[in-house]
């Protein structure tokens, strides 16, 4: 039975209600369908980097920290130094991976490579990161511009001191720090380099001032919905909403993907509140889906990555995989219409 319109809304701000306690579901806030973007650090570059490939069609955007090319490990974990660029003079091979991609887009598995030329990309490598290398993220900036985006829409910082981290003009370790939380400060120019503007800049165009006082609120929800243990992915995730996309303006979702080590069961809400992403969302009209993903020997994931290996089956990397349909899962629930859902009972 269609419930009626005022019965939609009324389960939309009891998700939202301070009476709320544990994780209830995601809500449909219906966001903009064509406005989605995606970016990560670390583990979660390499998922924000194969999250835009094999869903391209559904992406504008993405932001990219420390992260190595599309199908870099080809499903085995042996391949994960090279990868990170920590062996000296065998960087990744971006032709080689292009190949696989364009031949898992010929079958299916993932969306037409074409589409990826009207993304705007941004791109990021530390000079002091020990931890994933400057030639690994060299090779995925080829990737990019030899899978036909513009030089236009990449843009490839690579001259900041800093280690492996999210840069955050407030919160974290010094600019060179390759350590917990793996979120830093730096300077350039005499300014605190905000990477998050930076990605939202580049990705969306001119962006608002961040708001210095948050209109909106961090929700905790229930991710088994979209996922079981199996997948490696925890039981709650988070959201953050602006004010103005809770009260019905339609608003652009980015899913920021946390790196190894990074989820809230090890730094608490340091990626998902204390980054400055909400600070930027709010003023911008932005829901910000903070996926989460723990360490577990079930699959083997000891260091709680997101799999851009293969621990979770050899379709990890295409749109069948397990934690690939459940973020896109979560993207489809924030973009559906509030009464449709509601009506169907989800």
């Amino acid at each position: 039975m269609k419930l009626p319109v005022h019965a939609s809304l009324l389960a939309v701000a009891l998700a939202f209600s301070p009476l709320a306690h544990g994780s209830s579901n995601l809500p449909a806030l219906g966001a903009d369908h064509g406005a989605t973007s995606v970016s990560g650090l670390s583990s979660g570059a390499f998922m924000a980097v194969q999250y835009q490939v094999a869903y391209s069609s559904a992406v504008v955007g993405a932001g990219v920290v420390a992260g190595g090319p599309y199908y870099c490990a080809a499903g085995s974990l042996v391949n994960a130094t090279v990868c990170m660029g920590q062996v000296p003079f065998l960087p990744p091979n971006p032709a080689l991976l292009l190949l696989s991609a364009q031949g898992f887009a010929a079958s299916g598995q993932i969306d037409p490579l074409t589409a990826l030329q009207n993304q705007r990309i941004y791109v990021f490598s530390g000079t002091k990161d020990t931890v994933v290398y400057q030639q690994a993220v060299d090779a995925t900036v080829t990737f990019f511009k030899d899978a036909g985006v513009a030089d236009a829409n990449l843009v490839y910082v690579n001259n900041v001191p800093a280690g492996h981290a999210l840069l955050t003009p407030a919160f974290g370790n010094s600019c060179g720090a390759n350590a917990a939380p793996y979120i830093s400060k730096c300077t350039v120019h005499h300014t605190a380099y905000d990477q998050p503007g930076a990605m939202f800049a580049h990705i969306y165009g001119k962006a608002k001032a961040p708001a210095s006082k948050l209109s909106g609120k961090i929700i905790t929800f229930n991710q088994r919905e979209f996922a079981d243990a199996s997948t490696g992915m925890a039981a709650d995730a988070y959201a953050y909403v602006p004010a103005s996309c809770n009260a019905g303006k339609a608003c652009r979702v980015h899913v920021a993907f946390h790196g190894c080590k990074q989820s809230a069961a090890v730094v608490h809400d340091d990626f998902y509140g204390k980054s400055s992403y909400n600070n930027w969302a709010d003023t911008n009209n932005i829901i910000v889906l903070y996926p989460q993903v723990n360490a577990s020997n079930v699959p083997y994931n000891p260091q709680g990555c997101w799999d851009w290996y293969g621990y979770t089956g050899v379709n990890y990397a295409f749109k069948s995989g397990p934690q690939m349909m459940a973020v896109h899962a979560m993207v489809e629930r924030l973009t559906s219409s509030p009464a449709n859902t509601v009506a169907s009972g989800q």
